[in-house]
């Protein structure tokens, strides 16, 4: 799916319209041109601070926000890097702590633009190229670096980290990366880099032989979870453990199971790191201070909320692949009881059956609706595949079209908006929830 954006302000809107002209307008991996279009803007990506690069199918954007909340949390300046964003543009570059503003990001766009004339780079590669000419001129103590896609060949793989890391991993992008989750694991296990630390997560057996196979051969040591650390979850509290360490939190602010699993992975990277001095404190601080917008998240009453009857509650997550739906389908029945009604979008080339089948246990009934702006699955078509499931579902044009219509049974109601993080976005952008 091609990646786009819009801003109000003229000038980076003027920039964003080059983008358009210029960019092939879909995704494209590979390392060539992002080489050549760094190489003529001088190489910032060698003159970043210390790097902390972050692959996954899902938990990776999770995990980023772990860490910079640990680092900020241990007194440090840090940059961050992350995709996509979600209503504002800015929201993809951090710089020092803060969101880029208009003015310098309208110049950074410029820049790497007028370098790219005939490179013909995709969207993301000139939003890498414009973040790490950001990062490279501006001081901080570390950068994060998320991801776009895959890993081996994605455009943030040309920095040299002092830690890398992997999430969770499931099918998501079959058309670049395949349909078996052990090709998936070995592109993801291309972040790679001589001595430099491989912290993952636990996967099955022949997914850890992939990934240890990549890593062997760029001469990486991987340290993985259930062998070099752990990582346990109780009611209140995650316990953190490797040889000779350990630390107890509260369970992260973020909501699931699986939040506690991202931040020990977060944790186990900053302890394999020798750029930063991170105390058991900022660890500590991490799991409470870290946010990331449209992951479990209950929104806070606004234009689109308060259109509910008192006592609802509206949650929302991309939930865009299975892999992701299956955590945020166990967090939604701790929270509903299993009486939950979904709204639901998703771009045509995701796996919708397999996103409800997930989700399905915890509704009472589904409502579907366009993903504005983006090829997506036809509502009706949707509803049908949520009555498969055993779902009363119908469609809306909208979802405040389907908030309105929940809102007409004149009963509180538990509401995940869920399928697409474009469809977040703009759930956001409705109840005045912009990111920061």
């Amino acid at each position: 799916m091609p990646d786009h954006a819009t801003s109000t302000n003229p000038a980076v809107q003027a920039q964003l319209d080059r983008l358009a002209t210029l960019s092939p307008g879909a995704d494209i991996l590979g390392l060539e041109r992002i080489v050549t279009l760094l190489a003529r803007l001088g190489d910032p990506h060698r003159a970043m601070p210390p790097v902390f690069h972050v692959a996954g199918t899902n938990g990776k954007g999770s995990t980023c926000a772990f860490l910079r909340a640990a680092i900020e949390a241990a007194g440090y300046k840090v940059h961050v890097y992350s995709s996509p964003h979600l209503v504002h543009f800015n929201e993809r570059i951090r710089i020092a702590g803060r969101l880029v503003d208009d003015a310098t990001l309208a110049g950074l766009l410029a820049e790497v633009l007028d370098a790219a004339d005939d490179i013909a780079p995709s969207f993301f590669e000139v939003t890498t190229a414009a973040a790490f000419l950001a990062f490279a001129r501006h001081p901080a103590a570390a950068t994060i670096v998320e991801v776009g896609l895959g890993g081996r060949l994605d455009a943030t793989n040309v920095v040299a980290p002092v830690v890398t890391g992997i999430a969770a991993l499931g099918i998501d992008h079959e058309a670049f990366l395949g349909d078996r989750l052990i090709g998936i694991a070995g592109e993801k296990a291309g972040i790679a880099k001589r001595g430099v630390p491989l912290v993952t997560m636990d996967y099955a057996r022949p997914l850890r032989a992939r990934i240890a196979a990549v890593a062997a051969a760029a001469g990486a040591p991987v340290l993985a979870r259930k062998r070099d650390w752990s990582s346990e979850t109780a009611r209140s509290t995650m316990r953190y453990t490797d040889p000779g360490f350990s630390v107890v939190t509260h369970r992260p602010r973020l909501v699931g199971a699986h939040q506690s699993r991202n931040l020990a992975l977060a944790i186990a990277m900053l302890r394999r790191q020798g750029a930063l001095d991170i105390p058991e404190a900022a660890m500590r601080a991490a799991a409470e201070w870290a946010q990331w917008p449209a992951r479990m998240q209950r929104l806070a009453p606004g234009p689109l909320v308060d259109r509910l009857p008192a006592g609802s509650a509206v949650w929302l997550d991309g939930a865009h692949n299975p892999s992701a739906a299956i955590p945020v389908a166990k967090a939604l029945r701790s929270v509903s009881q299993g009486a939950a009604t979904l709204v639901l979008g998703m771009l045509a080339n995701k796996d919708a059956t397999g996103v409800l089948r997930a989700l399905a246990p915890g509704l009472r009934d589904a409502i579907a609706v366009p993903v504005p702006g983006h090829l997506h699955h036809a509502p009706d078509i949707l509803a049908g595949v949520a009555q498969s499931f055993g779902l009363a579902a119908g469609t809306a044009a909208s979802v405040a079209d389907a908030i309105d219509r929940i809102g007409q049974t004149g009963e509180p109601r538990c509401v995940l908006v869920a399928g697409s993080l474009y469809l977040a976005g703009d759930t956001l952008r409705l109840n005045d929830q912009v990111p920061d």
